[in-house]
C-alpha cells in the first residue's frame, strides 16, 4: 500500500516540475480570426546563434538543440554580428474554426538571407529561400517585404525554423497576418508611399524650375538632397528593389549607401549655399567642405575594400550635426532664414536619434509602425521646412530689394526736383550769358575779318614753308645715303674701332640682311635641287625652297656656321683681321671683343685661313675689303 505522504509530496514534485518547465517553455501564439495581426516579441521567438555556420537543419531541429534556442529578451531581436548566421524558431497552433487564411511576414526588407523551413501536415519541411539576395520575382508574394502563406490544419502545433544572414544589422520583426489584413495594410502602406515620394517629387519639380528661372544652386541642391532623400528611403523601403531594379541583387545590396552618401553630401551643400556660410562663417565653410572630402573618402574607401562598413549608417550624424550646428550658429548671428532650417534639422535630428537608440537596443523607444517610419516623417516634416527657410530667404531678399527700390525711387524724386531747380538757374544763367554773347558777337564778327585777311596771308606762307620742307627732306635723304655710303666704305678699308663699327651693324637684324644680301647677290638657287623659287623660312632671313622644302639659314655655307660668337663681333673679328693682314693677335682680338682668348684663336684661325686661300681674289678686290672672307 502507498504511503499517503509519498503520493503527496509526488504530487508536489511534479506540479512544481510543470511550473518551472511552464516558466521557460516557449510561448505558442495562435491563430484566431479575432486577431488579425499579432507581432512576435520576446519569448514568443527564440534565437541560436551559430557563428561558424557550421549547424545543419537535421541538427537544429533535434532534441539536443532544444535546450540552446533562447528567447528574446527585447522585443525585436536583431542581427548585430554581421555575416554571421542566426536560426530563429516560432511556435503556431493552429485553430480549425478559423475560416480566414494567414500568413508570416518579415517587416525588415534589409535582411539578405532567410532560409524558411515550414511544417508541413506530413511532419516533413519546406524550405523557402526569401531575401533582397535573391531575383524579385522568385518571391511567394510580390511585396516589399518577405511572406509566407501558412497552412492551417487541425488544432496542430507547429515550430517554424528561419535560418538567417546579412551583412547588416537587421530587425527580426515576424508578423502574423490574416491574408485580409494584409491586402489593406498593404494598399494602405503604398497609399502612404505614393503621398511620401510624390511630396519629394513635387518639392523637387517645384525647385528645379525655380533653379532654372532664377540660376540660383541653392535650389539645385535642395533638388539633388531631396532625390537623394528618395532614393535613400526607396532602397531601405524596398520599393526600388521591387520597381527599379528588380533583377539586380547585387546592386540592391549597395544602392543604399550610394544614396546615403549623396544625401550628406548634398545635405551639406545646400546648407553651405542656404545660409550664405562662406561669407557669414568661413571657419564653419572649410569644415563642412572637409566633412564631405572626409564622407567621399570613407565612401570610396568602403566601396573598394570593405563593404561591411556600410551598415554603420550611424556616421551620417556627423554630417548631420556639422549642417545643424552651422544652422543654430548662424541663426545666433542674427540671420533669419536659418530659423526654418533650424527648425526642420530639429525634426530630422530627433528622428535620427530616435533610429540611433532602438538600433542600441533601447527597445522601449520601438513602439510600432510610427517609430520604424519615424525618420521618413521626420523627412517629411524637414522638406517642409527647408522648402519654408528657402521662401523665408526669397521673401527677405525680396523684402530688401523692396526697402532699396524705395530707397531708389525717394533719391530719384529728389533728384529731379534738384535737377528741375538747377534747370531754371541754367536757364536764367544761358539767357543772361546770351545777351552778353550777342553783344560781343558784334565785335568778334569785326575781328573776324581782320583775321581772315590774315589767314589768306598764312596760308600763301604756309604753302611756300611746305615747298621749301619738301626740297629739304630731299637733300636730307641725299646727304643721309652719302654719308652711309662713305660710312660703309670706310668700314670696308680703313681701321675703326667697334663703337664706330657697330653703327654700321648695330645688331644681328642688321648682320643678317647684310649677309643676306651678299649671299644671294646673284639670286637664290636651292643647293638641293637648283629650284630659283623660295618662301621665308621660319628662321631670320632663312630661305625655303618652294620645291623640295629644304630650308638654308642666312650663316650656311659662310664662316660664320656653327660660331657662337655674336654675329656683330664676328663681322668686327673679320674686319680687325681683314685691316692688319692677318697680324693682329687673339688675346688683342680678346681685349678689343670683350671674348675668351681661346675663342678669338679659334676663329682667328679660320679666317686666317681663309684669307690665305684667297690672296689672288683679294688682291683684285677694290673696295669690298674684308667682305670677300664671308661666303664660303
Amino acid at each position: 500500500m502507498l504511503n499517503p505522504f509519498k503520493i503527496k509530496f509526488f504530487f508536489i514534485c511534479s506540479f512544481l516540475a510543470f511550473s518551472i518547465t511552464g516558466l521557460k517553455a516557449q510561448k505558442v501564439v495562435q491563430i484566431q480570426d479575432s486577431v488579425p495581426q499579432h507581432i512576435f516579441t520576446f519569448k514568443e521567438i527564440e534565437v541560436l546563434e551559430d557563428d561558424k555556420d557550421q549547424y545543419s537543419f537535421e541538427d537544429v531541429k533535434s532534441e539536443s538543440f532544444n535546450q540552446k534556442f533562447i528567447a528574446g529578451t527585447s522585443s525585436t531581436p536583431q542581427t548585430k554580428n554581421l555575416n554571421k548566421t542566426y536560426w530563429f524558431r516560432i511556435k503556431i497552433k493552429s485553430n480549425d474554426l478559423t475560416k480566414k487564411p494567414f500568413l508570416l511576414e518579415f517587416f525588415d526588407q534589409t535582411i539578405d538571407q532567410i532560409t524558411a523551413y515550414i511544417p508541413q501536415s506530413d511532419q516533413s519541411f519546406k524550405v523557402e529561400e526569401l531575401g533582397d539576395s535573391n531575383p524579385f520575382n522568385k518571391r511567394l508574394i510580390h511585396h516589399k517585404n518577405f511572406e509566407i502563406p501558412l497552412q492551417n490544419d487541425g488544432k496542430t502545433l507547429q515550430t517554424y525554423y528561419f535560418k538567417i544572414k546579412s551583412s547588416q544589422i537587421s530587425d527580426v520583426i515576424i508578423v502574423l497576418r490574416s491574408a485580409e489584413w494584409f491586402i489593406s495594410y498593404a494598399l494602405d502602406e503604398y497609399f502612404y508611399f505614393g503621398i511620401f515620394y510624390g511630396m519629394i517629387l513635387v518639392f523637387s519639380f517645384y525647385n528645379l524650375i525655380m533653379f532654372i528661372a532664377i540660376r540660383q544652386k541653392q535650389y539645385l541642391y535642395y533638388v539633388l538632397y531631396n532625390l537623394s532623400v528618395g532614393f535613400f528611403e526607396m532602397s531601405t523601403d524596398g520599393i526600388a528593389y521591387q520597381y527599379l531594379w528588380p533583377n539586380a541583387p547585387g546592386w540592391n545590396q549597395v544602392a543604399y549607401a550610394f544614396a546615403l552618401c549623396a544625401t550628406s553630401i548634398f545635405a551639406l551643400l545646400f546648407t553651405r549655399e542656404l545660409l550664405l556660410v562662406k561669407i557669414k562663417a568661413p571657419k564653419l565653410n572649410q569644415l563642412i567642405i572637409a566633412v564631405i572630402v572626409c564622407r567621399l573618402i570613407f565612401f570610396i574607401y568602403c566601396y573598394l575594400f570593405d563593404q561591411s562598413l556600410f551598415s554603420y549608417k550611424f556616421i551620417e550624424a556627423i554630417p548631420l550635426s556639422v549642417a545643424f550646428f552651422t544652422g543654430i550658429y548662424i541663426y545666433k548671428n542674427g540671420y533669419q532664414p536659418a530659423r526654418f532650417f533650424v527648425l526642420g534639422y530639429s525634426f530630422l535630428f530627433a528622428g535620427f536619434t530616435l533610429k540611433f537608440l532602438i538600433m542600441l537596443g533601447i527597445s522601449w523607444l520601438n513602439f510600432g509602425v510610427v517609430s520604424y517610419y519615424s525618420l521618413s516623417f521626420c523627412f517629411v516634416l524637414e522638406m517642409v521646412f527647408l522648402s519654408f527657410a528657402i521662401g523665408d530667404k526669397v521673401r527677405i531678399l525680396k523684402k530688401k530689394k523692396d526697402s532699396v527700390q524705395q530707397k531708389m525711387i525717394r533719391q530719384m524724386a529728389v533728384n529731379a526736383k534738384l535737377k528741375d531747380t538747377l534747370n531754371q538757374e541754367l536757364e536764367s544763367k544761358v539767357e543772361e550769358r546770351t545777351r552778353e554773347v550777342y553783344h560781343k558777337s558784334l565785335i568778334i564778327e569785326s575781328k573776324n575779318q581782320a583775321l581772315e585777311e590774315a589767314n589768306a596771308l598764312l596760308q600763301h606762307q604756309a604753302e611756300e614753308i611746305s615747298r621749301m620742307n619738301v626740297l629739304l627732306e630731299h637733300d636730307n635723304e641725299e646727304l643721309q645715303t652719302s654719308v652711309e655710303k662713305v660710312s660703309r666704305d670706310r668700314v670696308m678699308s680703313t681701321e675703326v674701332d667697334f663703337e664706330e663699327f657697330s653703327k654700321i651693324y648695330p645688331d644681328k637684324e642688321s648682320c643678317y640682311d647684310f649677309l643676306a644680301a651678299l649671299k644671294w647677290s646673284n639670286g637664290y638657287h636651292c643647293r638641293k635641287c637648283s629650284n630659283d623659287h623660295y618662301f621665308n623660312g621660319h628662321i631670320l632671313h632663312s630661305r625655303r625652297c618652294s620645291k623640295c622644302g629644304y630650308e638654308e639659314s642666312v650663316t650656311t655655307y659662310t664662316i660664320f656656321h656653327n660660331t657662337r660668337i655674336p654675329i656683330n663681333k664676328a663681322f668686327y673679328m673679320i674686319f680687325l683681321i681683314y685691316s692688319s693682314k692677318g697680324k693682329i693677335s687673339s688675346h688683342k682680338l680678346s681685349e678689343l671683343l670683350s671674348i675668351r682668348q681661346s675663342t678669338c684663336w679659334t676663329f682667328g684661325s679660320r679666317i686666317k685661313k681663309v684669307m690665305d686661300d684667297r690672296k689672288k681674289t683679294l688682291k683684285k678686290s677694290a673696295k669690298n675689303g674684308w667682305s670677300q672672307l664671308v661666303i664660303e
